[in-house]
């Protein structure tokens, strides 16, 4: 059994729709370094909500599965004005479109997929501590058919 730790992991965002929502169209897009990542947060996932219903013949509860969420993510990152990544993280948190994101471990392969970067706080903290920043990425799906999360393992 082999378990990883995030080293190594890049982030990097495109302001751009993939042509198409698989590994090619999103490879094919000009993806841009996010610098000084801390913390990735929780990477998204289809959770499906509960639907639970209680027939009153047997009072017993039954559940099926409903619509899900892909979830949501935040991201920490070390201030640095000079990151062309986290400068462009601040323009597409201004838009009302989705970005591309991607996700590279260099053991546990890439995921792809669209989110709106909702921005984030900012903490400058004390003297001992680093100027830091919160990304907040909203999860999309991109139509009725298909989720966009494009799972690539690593070679």
């Amino acid at each position: 059994m082999s378990v990883y730790t995030s080293a190594g992991t890049k982030f990097s965002v495109s302001a751009a729709a993939p042509a198409t929502y698989n590994e090619a169209g999103y490879s094919a897009l000009a993806f841009t370094d996010v610098g000084e990542v801390s913390d990735l947060g929780d990477l998204p996932e289809r959770v499906y909500e509960v639907v639970s219903w209680r027939n009153i013949t047997n009072r017993g509860e039954s559940k099926a599965k409903g619509g899900y969420t892909l979830g949501s993510q935040t991201i920490t990152v070390g201030i640095d004005p000079d990151d062309a990544g986290q400068d462009l993280l601040d323009t597409l948190s201004r838009s009302d479109d989705p970005a591309s994101i991607s996700f590279e471990h260099p053991k546990l392969g890439t995921i792809y997929g669209r989110a709106l970067v909702m921005g984030g706080t900012r903490n400058y903290g004390d003297v001992n501590t680093i100027a830091t920043r919160q990304i907040t990425l909203e999860w999309t799906i991109v139509s009725q058919d298909e989720d966009g999360i494009v799972y690539e393992p690593a070679n």
